[in-house]
């Protein structure tokens, strides 16, 4: 019975909510699965303290979309939304009219002055563009964007997680690459003008967004370190961003969101938890298996006759040091049975994120 077995809430929500024609805003599934929360830490920010058993992984470009993270956060699990290329997606949605008036509603809500005008006069087009013409595309990202594309970076993230959040009082958190670093910056400030709960990000070792979530709350500037292939021995690249710049007088304070960082090793979760001058919140664990999974084996590459690489024991994450870590963690990578939930769970984990299932549900993207 669902009712009886709280531990296998997360992988009976996956089921239920991937099921054609379920609906995942089932009443008695909501009920359910509030039960299999876990309690954070006490450091963490307050409303993420109640931990869910299951994370919607993020899937770009637009795959977990807002309607998806929505569905998953009101059945009381963490729905997640990705800002890969969310400004494309934000620009091509206008040009095809945003036929449900979604789009153009957030950007109402918008608050930066007069943005929401200047985007909607660039990009949107009434009934949708012909079919035959070509979209217009969205700036290239710079180190140092426009005042334009800073504000289309923003409105962006802002409007995917407004609308991810909207109607219900579930979590709602957005997932980012690191190695996509030219638009970070501004679009976690987009994403925390819109209360956004956590942040995830994965495809590097994400050192520097606690700091910078932190300076971004209080609104003030922020840069980052970028990785530039090639360049010259001790010479370094930044991205900078001032809230001040798209919102003018009067940067608000902001809540600040979790962060869980996305890793593959207990290694990097050590340094990412003890080494670094503000600690992330906690982690989700891959394993090769995990969609989206970028690091390579240790040890000599070793192909399969298909081109995938071979994992072996050495690229195992020892799961007992991440858990004296004292932070939450969640496992991906094949964890969406019933009885992978439980043997996460056994291994100390909160819970599990899974990404596959949820990408074949009808609110998908």
């Amino acid at each position: 019975s669902l009712l009886i077995d709280p531990l296998v809430a997360a992988a009976e929500t996956v089921m239920l909510v991937s099921r054609r024609g379920a609906d995942p805003s089932d009443m008695a599934l909501a009920a359910w699965t509030d039960g299999a929360k876990q309690p954070g830490p006490p450091n963490m920010p307050a409303m993420t303290r109640d931990l869910p058993t299951l994370i919607q992984g993020g899937m770009g470009i637009a795959v977990s979309d807002w309607r998806l993270a929505r569905a998953v956060s009101e059945a009381g699990q963490l729905g997640v939304v990705s800002g890969t290329a969310i400004d494309s997606v934000l620009a091509r949605r206008l040009q095809l009219g945003d036929p449900g008036g979604e789009t153009r509603r957030a950007l109402a809500a918008l608050p930066l002055p007069g943005a929401a005008e200047r985007i909607l006069d660039r990009y949107f087009v009434p009934g949708g563009k012909d079919p035959e013409a070509r979209f217009k595309q969205s700036p290239m990202k710079r180190d140092r964007p426009s005042r334009n594309l800073a504000e289309l970076m923003v409105a962006a993230n802002f409007v995917e997680v407004y609308l991810a959040k909207e109607g219900h009082d579930g979590p709602v958190g957005i997932n980012y690459l690191e190695k996509l670093q030219a638009p970070t910056l501004p679009s976690l400030y987009g994403a925390m003008l819109a209360e956004v709960d956590y942040v995830l990000m994965g495809a590097g070792i994400p050192r520097a967004i606690p700091a910078i979530l932190d300076r971004l709350a209080e609104g003030l500037p922020v840069e980052m370190r970028l990785d530039v292939k090639g360049a010259d021995k001790g010479k370094e690249f930044f991205t900078r961003f001032d809230p001040a710049t798209v919102m003018g007088d009067g940067v608000p304070a902001l809540k600040r969101p979790a962060f869980l960082a996305i890793v593959s090793s207990h290694i990097l979760a050590t340094m990412l938890a003890r080494k670094i001058e503000v600690p992330v919140d906690g982690f989700v664990v891959e394993a090769p298996t995990a969609g989206g999974h970028n690091a390579p084996p240790r040890g000599r590459m070793q192909l399969t006759v298909t081109g995938e690489p071979i994992y072996g024991e050495r690229d195992e994450p020892d799961f007992s040091a991440i858990s004296e870590l004292g932070l939450p963690f969640w496992l991906a990578g094949g964890y969406a049975e019933p009885e992978q939930v439980r043997a996460a769970l056994d291994l100390g984990a909160t819970g599990v994120q899974v990404g596959t299932a949820f990408a074949y549900c009808e609110d998908s993207g």
